[in-house]
């Protein structure tokens, strides 16, 4: 298990770009509400944390992970962030529903990042069990979206160059 030894939620702010400046979307699914907010409360705390602005933290809902790749499309056409962490979570059922949702989303969110130049981070949690989304959105093994808050602004940074 990838995050076996490691906590998500654990960065070194002397490693990541001054972020002042920049604008983040955060494009957040409604489905499993208690692990999106979770993984949204943690990219919006470290964000914070690394100096982003209140005001140019963008949060827009959308119904499901599925729905996440037209949310982050239209987030990046209208509000031209410096980079979007689009956040949801899948959690394994009895029907292969699953892997149709969770490479749909994975597949349309890396096509974003082909067409535009706005970096979108790929925060989607794709578990067996409630706990396990529950271990990694604020639980034993730390925040993906903490995790993924750091990726965003070292990818706007990038953008910017």
């Amino acid at each position: 298990m990838a995050t076996a030894n490691r906590n998500l939620s654990e960065y070194d702010k002397d490693g990541i770009p001054k972020a002042d400046h920049f604008k983040i979307g955060l494009v957040v699914s409604e489905w499993n509400t208690e692990i999106t907010e979770g993984l949204y409360k943690g990219a919006h705390s470290a964000l914070v944390d690394c100096g982003v602005k209140e005001t140019n933290i963008l949060r827009w809902d959308v119904p499901g992970s599925f729905e996440l790749t037209f949310g982050c499309k239209k987030m990046i056409q209208v509000e031209k962030p410096d980079a979007i962490i689009a956040i949801g979570s899948v959690i394994r059922g009895e029907t292969m529903h699953f892997d149709f949702v969770c490479s749909a989303t994975a597949q349309g969110i890396k096509d974003l990042n082909l067409q535009f130049t706005t970096p979108v981070i790929f925060c989607v949690l794709t578990d067996d069990t409630l706990q396990q989304a529950q271990d990694r959105s604020g639980g034993k093994h730390g925040n993906k979206g903490t995790e993924a808050a750091i990726a965003a602004i070292k990818m706007a940074a990038l953008g910017s160059i």
